[in-house]
């Protein structure tokens, strides 16, 4: 953990704010409404004494002097989509460093935890399940920790703040352990918020298997996007071991309290689980896709097969007709030629000629049915 306990202050830097990008409220504050102006990105600025709230500022500038004030207090500022300005005026108070302030602003940053002095800066990815479409969404969070401030900055709607800030504003004992105590409140409600997606996930995972052995033609583009998002919720949990790894490497420096040590380990088992579940759904994702391909194979195949047999059963009876075709050409043939009556034809006077043309006709087709017959044509 930082130490917190020897943070220069900065003058307070006036600032004009901008409209929010989305110009909407983003519910953060404990009565779940926005505190502040729709022009400002702050959606709840307390300052917090011995676990609980003495001031609800209604500004930067004004929680910059409450805080003052209370030279024992916290101050704990939540913003949604700051604008610059406002980021650079809590650069000012704060002393927060500008590549810390630069990340928070540009946002899209993998999870880590930064110390710039006596300051931590850690970026989280909070997820949910969206039962509606089946999908994960991911959101944003940035944390500024000083000694006697907490400033979150989010670029979506979740992880809800508000619920964290109610939980500790209802825990006094827990919130005046001071801005650790916060910190563990974020990683706590963020690994919390992966458990059903963890759970969406393996249910997707469930009817991904009945739809394979169905034999579905739209499982594959399924688990190919399914493998996408456990991929990336991997990227945002995984991460968290190795930030809470490298808080619990500060304990015994910053003096942190046995309690929260306590709790911090049971969110760094929590993000353990979660992370071998994850594992878990890769494999058995990557198992499932190695099936689906072998039932394609195994259907096509099959059609191919049953193709063939069409076909050599199609050969067979194109031979037929063409054998019986033949058979039945010659003694036409020979019956066209000698009915053509022409005076001067071989053997039209001869007492035998009609037979001998029938029992030529019968030759010629016995000829051919024998061999036809030996082809195997009929």
């Amino acid at each position: 953990m930082a130490d917190l306990r020897h943070l220069p202050k900065a003058p307070v830097n006036l600032v004009r704010r901008r409209r929010r990008p989305n110009g909407g409220d983003a519910p953060d504050s404990p009565n779940g409404t926005d505190q502040t102006s729709h022009r400002s990105g702050i959606v709840d600025s307390a300052v917090y004494q011995g676990g609980q709230r003495t001031h609800t500022a209604s500004s930067l500038t004004d929680c910059f002097e409450a805080l003052r004030s209370q030279p024992d207090g916290m101050a704990w500022i939540g913003l949604y989509r700051p604008g610059e300005d406002e980021l650079q005026s809590l650069a000012a108070e704060f002393d927060l460093h500008e590549l810390a302030v630069e990340d928070a602003i540009t946002a899209h940053q993998r999870p880590k935890l930064e110390r710039y002095g006596n300051t931590l800066f850690v970026v989280l990815r909070a997820a949910r399940y969206v039962d509606e479409v089946e999908e994960v969404e991911f959101g944003e969070l940035h944390v500024f920790l000083g000694r006697d401030f907490v400033i979150t900055v989010r670029h979506a709607e979740s992880p809800d703040l508000s619920v964290v800030r109610k939980r500790l504003e209802d825990d006094p004992e827990l919130l005046a352990l001071g801005t650790e105590a916060v910190l563990y409140a974020l990683l706590d409600a963020v690994v919390d918020g992966y458990g059903p997606v963890v759970a969406g996930i393996e249910n997707d995972v469930d009817e991904i298997e009945v739809q394979v052995f169905d034999g579905d033609p739209a499982v594959s583009r399924r688990i190919y996007e399914l493998s996408r998002e456990v991929v990336d919720f991997q990227r945002a949990a995984a991460p968290l071991g190795a930030i809470l790894d490298s808080l619990e490497g500060g304990f015994e420096k910053y003096r942190v309290d046995e309690e929260l040590q306590r709790s911090l380990r049971d969110v760094a088992d929590h993000v353990t689980q979660v992370n071998e579940r994850i594992d878990s759904l890769r494999v058995l994702l990557r198992d499932i896709l190695q099936v689906n391909s072998i039932l394609v194979a195994q259907k096509q195949n099959d059609e191919m097969t049953a193709l063939s047999r069409t076909s050599n059963a199609q050969n067979d009876e194109v031979k037929k007709i063409s054998a019986w075709a033949a058979i039945g050409f010659a003694p036409t043939t020979i019956a066209s030629i000698y009915g053509m009556n022409f005076r001067n034809m071989p053997e039209l006077g001869w007492y035998l000629g009609y037979p001998f043309a029938l029992a030529l006709m019968v030759l010629a087709g016995v000829v051919l049915y024998v061999v036809f017959k030996h082809r195997g044509w009929i």
